[in-house]
């Protein structure tokens, strides 16, 4: 009797405590800095065979304030392999009190079309509670049943900065007899924990304070702690495969998602034979590359299989549109047709650098471009976007590795590294300074490599809109007139140039018959604040050069009455150089800021800080001038 009375106590207690959502229950190192707080956040896969599982959610948040109201805001994607059952939302008050319930008809549902996709077989629920009452909680459960068994979601439940998280957990049931890999990533932030039971296995972590953004912080993949599946065998929109190892998933890639869409059609046969190819290798593909190019524009394709299989070459020569895989594949076909083989390749596409595991079969990636394979380093094709350049990354391509697709398997290749150089604004100035404190300026830029891929934007701009968005980018100045002239996108080289006439008031500023005026006109210097209590690593992802070389005219009546030092200065994130010299009552300088990249740990922020600032100091130099 007294051991019926404890476990039924136990009972009580448990359910009790996990429906304790008074908010003044949350740890107080949890509500610090928090949004939101992650209450209880729950997946329960249970995977039956090699093409059905079945998972249960419970996701429990108590949003804070105003601040954290995306954390109110429910989505519950679908498609037709992935059926929603049993939902259930409740919404307790501060006190935990439960205020109203939710249920599937509460919910919109839209096509999930977030890239204006053409073709999208994917839907999503859609639920918004509103309140005027903050904290309040919100209960999530539901249960979803699918035949596609390669993706087994890693277990990662924080997604955002400021939102804490009270307890987490991860259970694999396995009754399926495939063998599933695993893959912890611990982090000094917050360690896993794991607990093995024949089939059935359990991850879980807790008291995981909210992190608050601080200047350049990594990525939170970098930050937090996960944990990566991959079962061994798999199915996908009913065809069965196997992810033993990366060759044997290459061939079930190659073979059922690449080869049946790669037919080099009549038409295909003769779009090559009329590009009448000439030159070297790396010539045919850029004529080839830069015809596709002006013949397709990218739209999303993303029903059923067609998430993962690329709609075929044929159409896509036909119709002369679709997605990243399509494209990278009509444009594979076509070199084929050429006789120039290559490689249909997988990668993560991002601002922070994401690799694939060469130890860890495991579908991924987000994005499709193509690799050639030549006598000396491969060529490499971005092909969903008309504009950029023959044998051109974007940044967020560079420095990771891809999944290389082909008919023996995977292999897993290096994209290029950016080097600060290779990523340049190259600015030749030319600056007259009026009596009035004004400036003319006529001033030639060039954009390469990542700055290249941030300056593509103006060739999708009006010409009012392009006036405005220099106007932005060089704010710190009072623009009263402004021209962009021979704006030109070299595709062969993967260069932006254009010249940059503007007038600009208040530039100069008097001091009796004197004007003194900043070194460096067209931009506001970089700084960073320094905290204290900073407490995560930093990152400079994005490498960098911009090189001035500036020419200052003055008054004829005014002369320059000194001429600064020069400054160069190089430290472990990069390096400073301005150097002054005067002819004939002419002022040139030549200015190069060069940023590597680089993860660093938290102690060495100040340090970054401190080469900002000097940098910036230097940047602010005064050059004074005298009446005669």
């Amino acid at each position: 009797m007294k051991k019926l009375y404890l476990f039924l106590f136990s009972v009580f207690a448990s359910f009790s405590f996990a429906q304790d959502y008074n908010v003044s229950s949350i740890p107080e190192h949890l509500v610090k800095n928090a949004h939101a707080v992650i209450r209880d956040w729950s997946e329960d896969y249970s995977l039956k065979s090699v093409s059905d599982m079945t998972v249960k959610r419970t996701y429990v948040s108590t949003i804070m304030n105003a601040a954290g109201e995306d954390y109110s805001r429910i989505y519950i994607p679908y498609n037709p392999t992935t059926r929603v059952s049993g939902i259930k939302v409740e919404m307790f008050d501060a006190s935990g009190k439960i205020i109203k319930t939710f249920s599937k008809k509460d919910f919109a549902d839209y096509t999930h079309n977030p890239s204006a996709g053409l073709y999208v077989d994917d839907r999503i629920l859609v639920l918004q509670p509103v309140t005027t009452q903050y904290p309040f909680t919100l209960k999530l459960s539901y249960e979803t049943s699918t035949s596609n068994t390669i993706n087994l979601r890693s277990f990662s439940p924080i997604s955002t900065y400021n939102v804490s998280l009270e307890k987490s957990s991860f259970v694999i049931t396995n009754n399926s007899g495939i063998p599933i890999r695993t893959k912890i990533n611990d982090k000094p932030i917050g360690k896993v924990s794991e607990i093995k039971e024949g089939n059935i296995w359990r991850y879980s972590y807790q008291n995981i304070p909210a992190i608050k953004q601080e200047d350049l912080a990594p990525s939170l993949e970098y930050l937090l702690p996960d944990v990566q599946f991959s079962p061994e065998k798999f199915t996908l929109e009913g065809k069965q495969g196997d992810m033993t190892d990366w060759n044997t998933f290459g061939k079930w890639y190659y073979q059922q998602l690449i080869s049946p869409v790669s037919t080099i059609t009549p038409e295909i046969s003769a779009e090559i034979s009329a590009l009448n190819l000439k030159g070297t290798t790396a010539e045919k593909v850029k004529t080839i590359y830069q015809y596709m190019q002006n013949k397709t524009r990218y739209v999303l394709i993303s029903m059923g299989i067609g998430g993962w299989k690329p709609m075929p070459a044929s159409e896509v020569s036909k119709k002369g549109y679709g997605d990243c895989k399509a494209l990278t594949n009509y444009m594979r076909t076509l070199l084929t047709a050429a006789g120039i083989p290559s490689y249909y390749a997988i990668i993560y596409n991002d601002d922070s650098v994401i690799n694939f595991d060469k130890d860890f079969p495991r579908n991924g990636g987000n994005h499709a471009i193509l690799m050639i394979p030549t006598d000396k380093d491969p060529i490499w094709l971005e092909n969903t976007s008309q504009r950029v350049a023959f044998n051109h990354l974007s940044y967020s391509s560079h420095n990771r590795n891809v999944l290389a697709v082909n008919e023996n398997g995977i292999q897993i290749i290096d994209t290029p590294v950016y080097q600060p150089e290779e990523s340049k604004e190259k600015l030749i100035g030319k600056i007259q300074i009026a009596e009035d404190g004004s400036i003319s300026s006529e001033a030639h830029f060039e954009f390469s490599g990542g700055q290249y891929d941030s300056s593509l934007r103006l060739f999708s701009l009006k010409n009012d809109e392009m006036i405005d968005a220099l106007k932005n980018r060089h704010y710190n100045l009072k623009i009263d007139q402004l021209a962009i002239n021979n704006l030109k996108n070299d595709r062969d080289l993967a260069k932006i140039n254009y010249d940059l006439n503007l007038k600009a008031n208040s530039f100069s500023k008097k001091l009796g018959n004197d004007m003194f005026f900043p070194v460096m006109p067209y931009y506001q210097a970089t700084t960073f604040s320094m905290n204290d209590d900073r407490v995560l690593p930093f990152e400079t992802s994005f490498p960098f050069q911009d090189d001035y070389e500036l020419e200052y005219s003055i008054p004829a009546d005014y002369k320059f009455t000194e001429v600064p030092a020069s400054a160069n200065f190089s430290t472990d994130f990069g390096s400073y150089t301005i150097s002054f010299s005067l002819k004939d009552n002419k002022l040139s300088v030549h200015r190069i800021l060069t940023i590597k990249r680089g993860i660093y740990p938290k102690e060495k922020f100040k340090e970054y800080v401190a080469f900002r600032k000097k940098t910036a100091s230097n940047d602010n130099t005064k050059i004074l001038i005298s009446k005669l």
